[in-house]
């Protein structure tokens, strides 16, 4: 094969490889090679999620859609640990790479399976004891928590085998295997497709089906990847001695971890405060409204976040090796392919809701006010693409203050106060108005800061 992501050099006369194309092969091809199969995996990332959703809301009833809808902070703390570590160790494994320091790249794959294992386990054994006094405070009610308790049960006990899967996953792309990583996403997916009718209606387990389905498949693709990274022909192979934690590699990767990880917490937070608005000025439905658009729009956003991932091993090894040309050059591109991505979500929300919303539901309650959630939500999306990029920027050449700053302001500073004050001005829609609000203002900022940083690369030598 002749894809960028299989040229390499030969190390000490050895078949290890090490991607070198990532600094000298044309940026564009490099983009597209590394991110058609992020985008590919994380596309079929969020089809994973509506595959549950839809065989849920068909199967079990549209309680149970917004029963789903209530476990999303508490699925946004799980990944907030799981980025913590997975994406700061990614980053930190192509910038490595980037200065040869290969030793150092070795070792923090031994590190992040270890972390994994002990957040994943630690998570599980601190959040089951109380998980119904949880989902209360999240927003549930008498007749959604049955069914959020019974899906985040086996979602919980699974959270081991999903941390692992998804920070190995992160550097398989991160070590030069884009396209691994893509087909360990999809056997995911196409597992859980295969077994969610089994467990939901053919074992009749209801929603605990489809968590089962979840875990299971998570599960087979979590020991494929464990084989990969098995073979001692690759740079990166599990071997003796990397798996003890070092203080420094340990620091680096959750210091770059640290701007997702506050990130996803910060969505917790306003998850938390979006579902009791919701819940007040709305009920029920309006929770499950939420959990509908949520669904629909994270298809475009994950396919953005594919070219984000596929940006990132890009970024990462050039800024390493101190090209901050190649570094501007993909950074705009993907920049560019972006906006494209969210610009078109923003006309299919427009102009077809109520086709994308019938996917899922019949009932015509919660089709009505997803429909109108789902056409204010998405005012500014033609310019949330370049936010997110901007935000993966200064992660992907570990600037972590800077990508933890963009991302609280979003979350926090301009989010927070629009969803504590506009609801009670007016009501249910203030909770959706007060998304595209906060994305525009949060925009700005971002392009002010990207702005400042690349005229900063500007002086540097090339």
């Amino acid at each position: 094969m002749q894809q960028v992501f299989n040229k390499y050099t030969i190390l000490n006369m050895s078949q290890q490889r090490v991607p070198t194309a990532l600094g000298t092969e044309k940026v564009s091809k490099l983009l597209m090679q590394y991110a058609v199969p992020s985008i590919i995996a994380m596309t079929a990332s969020s089809l994973y999620n509506m595959v549950d959703s839809i065989f849920i809301g068909q199967g079990v009833g549209a309680m149970a859609i917004s029963g789903i809808a209530i476990t999303f902070p508490l699925m946004n703390i799980t990944a907030a640990f799981g980025s913590l570590v997975g994406v700061g160790a990614a980053t930190l494994t192509s910038v490595k790479l980037g200065q040869k320091d290969y030793d150092t790249a070795r070792r923090v794959l031994g590190n992040v399976f270890v972390l994994n294992i002990l957040l994943g386990v630690l998570l599980t054994v601190v959040t089951l004891p109380i998980l119904d006094p949880i989902l209360y405070f999240f927003g549930a009610s008498d007749n959604t928590i049955p069914y959020a308790r019974d899906y985040m049960q086996i979602i919980l006990i699974g959270n081991m085998v999903t941390h692992l899967y998804f920070g190995l996953n992160a550097l398989l792309r991160s070590s030069g295997h884009p396209e691994k990583a893509m087909f360990a996403t999809i056997a995911t997916v196409l597992v859980n497709t295969i077994l969610d009718p089994i467990f939901i209606f053919g074992l009749d387990m209801g929603i605990r089906g489809a968590a089962i389905a979840t875990v299971v498949a998570q599960t087979l693709s979590l020991m494929w990847q464990i084989k990969l990274f098995s073979n001692k022909n690759e740079l990166l192979h599990f071997q003796p001695g990397i798996f003890k934690l070092k203080r420094k590699i340990v620091l680096d990767s959750l210091a770059i971890g640290l701007s997702p990880f506050l990130m996803n917490l910060a969505s917790c937070v306003v998850v938390i405060l979006i579902n009791n608005a919701l819940v007040t000025h709305g009920g029920d439905y309006a929770i499950g409204a939420y959990g509908l658009v949520n669904r629909l729009v994270f298809v475009a956003v994950m396919v953005v976040m594919g070219f984000n991932q596929g940006m990132q091993p890009i970024a990462g090894y050039n800024f390493g090796a101190h090209r901050y040309d190649r570094v501007t050059q993909v950074t705009k591109l993907t920049m560019l392919w972006a906006t494209g991505v969210m610009t078109l979500a923003f006309v299919l929300c427009m102009c077809i809701p109520e086709l994308l919303v019938r996917i899922f539901t019949t009932d015509e309650e919660l089709i009505r006010i997803a429909v109108k959630a789902m056409r204010i939500v998405v005012i500014f999306f033609p310019v949330v693409g370049f936010q997110m990029v901007t935000g993966n920027f200064f992660q992907s050449i570990g600037m972590a203050s800077k990508a933890i700053f963009l991302s609280l302001t979003r979350q926090l500073l301009f989010l927070l106060p629009c969803i504590l004050i506009l609801p009670g001005i007016f009501g249910e829609n203030g909770v959706w108005y007060s998304m595209p609000i906060s994305d525009a203002i949060s925009t700005i900022v971002a392009a002010l800061m990207l702005w400042h940083q690349f005229q900063l690369f500007k002086k540097q030598p090339v």
